[in-house]
């Protein structure tokens, strides 16, 4: 019944989240026929499914040979990222791997079977899947072998070395993230479908990457703690505990949240740039996959801002919320009025005590310019007092079917992207 509470407090999720299972997100996410497919490839799915079912229903939603150019970028990341992870392997041994993992891809016996990680079978069977790279374009080839150059290089870099500064911070998502927004960008420029600006602006590619690692690191403070990792950089943390850990603390709370305050405003510097980037994109399955992401991302920077959750537990949106933003993503109108309702929600909760709060009023100013010059947006839902009756009491009829929602689109929604 908690889950009928919920619905009947935000009604318009019942019809999004209704509208979305009875057929509405194949128009977001339209299925492939793995039919289709040699037999290599349909293996190379079939692991994107196991390692990510969320990443794997908006790639398999892109155009032409794009989609499997950008399943076999993840793959190969993935599997350079398994290795990264993989606390098993000595350092001696792992940094080279690093620094070596794109000469892999050129050699058609390599595979690595001493991994526990979850995800070792991209590992293990990366014959496979170097196979299937050597079959894309050399163009394709040439960017997803550099990114991974690039990728291990950095991973190497921070193996045994904490985010201090700020700068640092960029420097450490540029690695994991920006590099991928990059890569990703220079694929759909290869592929046609987008402009070769597109590949080209790396400045804009990399805000892409940023805004959402830095979204997750600040989302992920507590589960990160728990698991022994840092990555709020010491720079800001350490203005308001002597350790990061600290912040826990329930003596700490309000400085904890000032910490979290900072960090969510500089996040939001990013947005400008993804607004610029989204308006150039042509095709509607890159805008979606790209614009998809970048809106979960601000809904949960909004759900994350001023909130004591982030330092006791999980914060997350809605599955209706997520759902509502997959389904209204899809032009670059929708999208600014989405970051705008996000940021106002953002502004209206910035306290005047806050040592950022001038800082977050100028940056939520930008982008509210940004995304209409004109003057104001108004909601984006408006329902009547009819409609919210009736979906109470659709509320009442369906939400144990609702409950029931596919696991692919549960994990899709949760919008946890790892």
């Amino acid at each position: 019944m908690e889950l009928l509470r919920k619905w009947l407090g935000h009604p318009e999720d019942i019809y999004h989240l209704l509208r979305f299972k009875m057929g509405g997100y194949r128009a977001v996410m339209p299925r492939m026929d793995p039919d289709s497919l040699g037999r290599g490839l349909r293996t190379c799915y079939r692991y994107l499914n196991q390692t990510s079912r969320s990443f794997a229903a908006v790639i398999q939603a892109l155009d032409g040979e794009l989609r499997h150019a950008v399943c076999i970028f993840y793959l190969v990341l993935r599997a350079l990222d398994t290795i990264e992870d993989d606390m098993t392997i000595s350092l001696d041994v792992k940094v080279p791997m690093l620094h070596e993992f794109h000469s892999y891809l050129y050699q058609p016996e390599w595979k690595y079977m001493e991994s526990k990680e979850k995800d070792r079978q991209v590992l293990e069977d990366f014959p496979t899947i170097s196979m299937e790279f050597r079959n894309l374009s050399k163009v394709y080839q040439d960017v997803i072998s550099d990114i991974c150059r690039k990728m291990g290089v950095g991973m190497a870099e921070f193996l045994e070395k904490k985010v201090d500064s700020q700068h640092e911070w960029d420097r450490y998502c540029h690695y994991v993230a920006g590099l991928v927004g990059i890569g990703l960008s220079r694929l759909f420029s290869a592929s046609d479908l987008e402009d070769p600006i597109v590949g080209q602006d790396t400045e804009l590619a990399n805000s892409m990457g940023l805004f959402l690692q830095k979204t997750n690191i600040i989302r992920d403070y507590l589960e990160d703690q728990q698991d022994g990792r840092e990555f709020w950089p010491k720079e800001v943390w350490s203005r308001y505990a002597k350790k990061l850990s600290d912040l826990t603390k329930p003596e700490n709370i309000d400085l904890a949240v000032q910490c979290l305050n900072e960090l969510v405003t500089n996040a939001l510097h990013h947005v400008p740039d993804v607004l610029k980037y989204l308006s150039r994109l042509k095709n509607q399955s890159v805008f979606n996959f790209c614009a998809i992401p970048q809106v979960m991302a601000i809904a949960t920077l909004a759900a994350c801002y001023n909130n004591k959750q982030v330092f006791r537990g999980v914060v997350k949106i809605r599955k209706g919320q997520a759902v509502t933003l997959m389904m209204d993503a899809t032009n670059i109108q929708a999208v600014k009025s989405i970051m705008y309702q996000y940021v106002e929600e953002i502004y209206q909760k910035i306290p005047s005590t806050d040592p950022s709060s001038n800082k977050t009023q100028q940056v939520i100013a930008s982008i509210r310019t940004m995304s209409f010059p004109g003057g104001p947006m108004v909601s984006r839902h408006h329902y009547s007092p009819i409609y919210l009756s009736c979906a109470m009491l659709l509320a009442a009829l369906s939400w144990q079917y609702l409950s029931t929602i596919s696991k692919a689109t549960e994990e899709y929604v949760q919008a946890g992207e790892n």
